[in-house]
């Protein structure tokens, strides 16, 4: 049996287990001879550690844990040695800070085990995409003197396995100087280009250490809820990339409905066994790799291990392949979430540093966002909540902490997604932006960036907002699908919906504009448009009709009512684009805005209805149990019970 341990980024249990395969250090081949002859103890091994020098440390789960032991005990006979690597999961004691003039590290990911050593100067940083790290070590200008890596023993033809950590682990031991490599039967036998040969490595320590666990945190009700907005952009025969972080994680369990879904991701975890298992997971409409889940490391528990074991559905490939933007976006439809920790009124996204501390890193953020943003049908995504965990700050600012580095610019930013709704921004004015972003900021920070907004001339200096406190009521959404096939969304009206609205009247022929209006209308001015999106959903409902993807929305239908205390009825308005007329639309419009009526308490609608707009009064009569008219010079007034 494999030994199992649990990792929350705090603790590491380490018990002792029996390996699944034996050793094949005693087995007869050539190329076993030469296996037994490297074999060495781990402080002989690390030995070959200098003075001076540069040594790599295998990534997350898969560090090896007895040599960066090892490494611990001979560091007080070294000096200035410099450690690079990317996230690592276990102990980093050549950050403690009695080794600062033994070891140096310089971190290309900011992990917890090191993150204090960074913020307090004993260790250092290298921003840089997770793509372009390989092409460091193979050109020479970040050479390794030695690589500590962790491997499965190897196959019947000399080849071992790099296990759950391919990414930048097989470019260090291509082209590092000194190899050593921990040999565990515990790590997983991953495929694809994902081998490492015998013949490559310089040292070989034998380890019967369990490979190190991660368990993703905990999702929230704050991170449910994000993730649920973003899986309302994920569609049947998507390709996946999930980043680190229990936000994006968390989506994946909203995706168990959908059909033939892809991966491409620089990691994965425990949840996407779920989705395989429950057939959400075929990656058979993959472009690129169809049949195949590509990966570049991952991080989980015993169970992902196992199952990845000698798994033909996966491929784990180097982060120069996987990551590369252009290999991205050949996937189409690419879906890349990742999330973020602060972003600004223009759309720049921070996602490495709070102010002037560095906190994480690049990593493969930058390669996704790019990759998907080219991909046929691709969607960069961006998460992040609407505040700081203390509630006290947001994370929409009018302008990004002091010190804080740009991850995504915002010429690269498409989706932002917080618990209170999704704002697309790509192709879109610093205008269009700020309203999008603010709507999904906090409610109770709102106007504070409004007011922000509007010093910094972003936005219409006039520009109002719904009611304080009003939230989205997403519950309200209903799709319906025409004859021919359109679908068609009816939502609540958003600010965001605007200039939209504008085109919408713009494009209405006068006879029905003088239908809805009474009156002929030469103009549709913001000043008049911001009131009919901003609305508290309560005394004033507003009811949208679109067609097309999120982003490239076009109304065809508007709807509305405005509630009557006195009566416990609310006058009610339809109006439908010329070209969708006469196709449903109206009476499904209707319906819908009775429904909520209905659903709140009312009893009734009335409305005025112009004497020659037939149209409108067949549909009124549909809609109520009862209904009283009469004629007021050129209108007919109606009154109708639900």
């Amino acid at each position: 049996m494999r030994g199992r341990v649990k990792h929350d980024y705090n603790e590491i249990k380490k018990p002792t287990v029996e390996p699944k395969r034996q050793t094949l250090a005693t087995l007869g081949t050539s190329w076993q001879d030469r296996y037994r002859k490297k074999l060495t103890s781990a402080e002989i091994a690390v030995s070959h550690v200098k003075r001076g020098g540069r040594v790599f440390v295998g990534s997350g789960c898969s560090e090896p844990q007895l040599l960066v032991g090892a490494l611990e005990e001979t560091g007080k006979k070294l000096a200035d040695t410099e450690i690079i690597h990317t996230l690592t999961l276990g102990v980093a004691p050549y950050v403690n800070p009695h080794f600062v003039d033994h070891f140096r590290h310089n971190a290309f990911f900011v992990g917890p085990n090191v993150r204090s050593a960074v913020f307090e100067g004993r260790a250092d940083y290298t921003p840089i995409l997770l793509s372009e790290i390989p092409r460091l070590f193979k050109n020479g200008r970040i050479s390794i003197d030695v690589a500590l890596i962790q491997v499965s023993p190897p196959d019947e033809h000399g080849f071992c396995s790099l296990g759950v950590a391919v990414d930048i682990v097989k470019a260090a031991a291509e082209n590092a100087a000194y190899v050593v490599a921990e040999v565990n039967p515990n790590m997983p036998r991953t495929l694809g280009d994902a081998f490492v040969r015998v013949d490559r490595l310089d040292a070989l320590v034998e380890s019967n250490e369990p490979i190190l666990e991660w368990m993703v945190p905990s999702s929230d009700v704050i991170a449910a809820r994000i993730a649920r907005n973003v899986s309302t952009l994920v569609e049947n025969g998507a390709t996946l990339q999930i980043g680190i972080g229990s936000i994006p994680n968390s989506v994946l369990g909203y995706l168990k409905d959908r059909k033939d879904l892809g991966v491409h991701t620089e990691m994965f975890s425990d949840a996407i066994i779920d989705l395989i298992e429950a057939g959400a997971i075929t990656n058979a409409r993959k472009t690129l790799h169809p049949g195949k889940i590509v990966a570049t490391f991952c991080m989980g528990s015993r169970r992902l291990y196992d199952y990845i074991d000698n798994n033909p559905l996966f491929e784990f490939h180097p982060s120069d392949y996987v990551n590369d933007p252009f290999v991205i976006s050949r996937n189409d439809r690419m879906i890349a979430i990742n999330a973020a920790l602060e972003v600004d009124l223009t759309g720049q996204v921070c996602a490495d540093s709070l102010g002037y501390l560095f906190y994480s890193g690049i990593g493969g953020h930058a390669d996704f966002i790019r990759g998907a943003a080219r991909s046929s049908g691709g969607k960069p995504i961006i998460v992040l909540p609407s505040t700081t965990d203390d509630g006290k700050k947001s994370r929409i600012v009018p302008h990004l902490s002091e010190g804080a580095g740009v991850v995504t610019t915002r010429g690269d930013v498409h989706y932002v997604v917080t618990e209170h709704g999704i704002a697309f921004l790509h192709g879109k004015s610093i205008r269009e932006r700020a309203m999008a972003l603010i709507s999904v900021a906090h409610p109770r920070f709102r106007r504070g960036l409004l007011a922000a907004a509007k010093k910094h001339h972003y936005v219409y200096l006039d520009q109002v907002l719904p009611p304080g406190g009003t939230t989205y009521p997403s519950e309200l959404e209903k799709q319906e699908i025409l004859k021919d096939g359109t679908a068609v969304l009816f939502r609540p009206v958003k600010t965001t919906d605007e200039r939209e609205l504008q085109r919408f009247y713009y494009s209405l022929s006068q006879e029905s504009v003088i239908d809805r209006f009474f009156a002929p209308r030469a103009a549709f001015p913001h000043v008049q448009a911001q009131l009919l999106v901003n609305i508290d959903y309560e005394e004033h409902m507003g009811i949208i009709g679109i067609v097309g993807p999120p982003g490239a929305e076009k109304i065809i239908a508007v709807g509305e009512y405005f509630v009557d205390h006195s009566t416990n009825t609310a006058e009610v308005a339809v109006i439908i684009a010329d070209k969708y007329q006469n196709r449903k639309i109206g009476s499904t419009m209707l319906n819908h805005l009775a429904q909520i009526g209905r659903q709140r308490g009312l009893v009734g609608f009335t409305a005025e209805v112009r004497i020659g707009n037939a149209r409108m009064l067949r549909l009124l009569l549909k809609v109520g149990r009862t209904v009283e008219s009469r004629i007021a010079g050129e209108t007919y007034l109606l009154s109708l019970r639900f």
